[in-house]
């Protein structure tokens, strides 16, 4: 597929996978209306054993970005004898103060929320992006909207897995063959209301081998991953999935289009146009571990973001519970 035909089928996206107005013209949610309580009653079903896998890596201001995102800020500031220092007495007791700095889009686990992206000054259901501005945040899709916490089925496809590598060739892009073939591979099915995991080995090999880059620039979009084609798009509006999440930032690297407009389809669609919360840089090397080891392919899945006025993102600690 040449640039014109591959740009047109993904602004075509826009439109034939919009979720705009499915659940309301003032809805926030988007596909998180999918979580619904029966659906949280059979996600509960998934747990076996109690086994619980946290999805996240250590938030460490020596190592402030693992995975060579570019963009992450992490420091934290201690005050060691908060009594004496706040009250300007001594006591038995005393107690450690903090001030923590952080910026959740990069190299840690966090979750993306609707008011990351835009498209054509257009956010998820239509809201006008020049609504939101630096001093305000994100005017109506901020993460609080998911207060009530992500808490459902959670379904990993291993696709690295399916390849029998520990690593997927980075610069690889998944089709939706990829992901139908790791479905009979693994026996499981991914279904609406399902939050829907993908392991390549992107972040693991980053963390043992170092990045990739794809030119000496080493920008924000030359490191080399492997990610979602965006012909995956189509799948995971039909099986209604209500929050995504990769070992990686989910578009292949470097993108599949020369024109920089396509240069992030995954995220683009995903969150305009379908409303679809994705998760990006999530370790899932110990739960791809487990889930091959007690061929168990589906947890009950749960992620608390905070609840933070006007905030696109939040650092994210997601556990299965097997």
């Amino acid at each position: 597929m040449n640039d014109r035909a591959g740009a047109e089928q993904i602004e075509g996206y826009f439109k034939s996978l919009s979720n705009w107005g499915r659940w309301g013209e003032d809805d926030r949610l988007g596909t998180l209306n999918l979580i619904t309580s029966a659906v949280r009653r059979e996600a509960a079903a998934s747990v076996r054993r109690g086994e619980t896998v946290s999805l996240a890596r250590d938030l460490d201001p020596q190592k402030p970005d693992p995975l060579h995102s570019g963009v992450t800020h992490l420091e934290r500031r201690s005050m060691v004898g908060e009594v004496e220092h706040m009250l300007g007495r001594r006591a038995r007791w005393d107690a450690v103060a903090e001030s923590i700095e952080i910026s959740p889009h990069g190299g840690n686990a966090h979750l993306d929320g609707l008011g990351h992206y835009s498209w054509d000054g257009k956010q998820y259901n239509g809201f006008p992006i020049a609504d939101s501005n630096d001093e305000v945040g994100s005017k109506h899709l901020d993460v609080r909207h998911a207060s009530d916490g992500i808490v459902t089925r959670g379904v990993l496809l291993d696709i690295a897995g399916l390849f029998d590598v520990e690593f997927v060739e980075r610069g690889y892009a998944i089709t939706p063959a990829d992901l139908l073939a790791a479905e009979k591979r693994q026996g499981v099915r991914v279904r609406s209301g399902d939050a829907l995991l993908i392991h390549t080995g992107n972040a693991a090999a980053i963390v043992k081998h170092g990045p990739l880059y794809s030119t000496e620039e080493k920008g924000v979009l030359d490191g080399v991953q492997a990610g979602l084609d965006a012909a995956c798009l189509p799948f995971l509006h039909e099986r209604d999935i209500s929050v995504m999440g990769a070992d990686g930032t989910h578009d292949v690297q470097p993108p599949r289009l020369d024109d920089f407009d396509f240069a992030r389809p995954i995220h683009s669609v995903c969150l305009v146009g379908m409303g679809l919360w994705l998760m990006d840089n999530l370790n899932l090397t110990e739960l791809a571990e487990t889930c091959a080891k007690t061929r168990q392919w589906d947890f009950l899945f749960t992620a608390l973001p905070w609840r933070f006025v006007g905030s696109t993102s939040s650092p994210l600690n997601p556990v299965a519970v097997l």
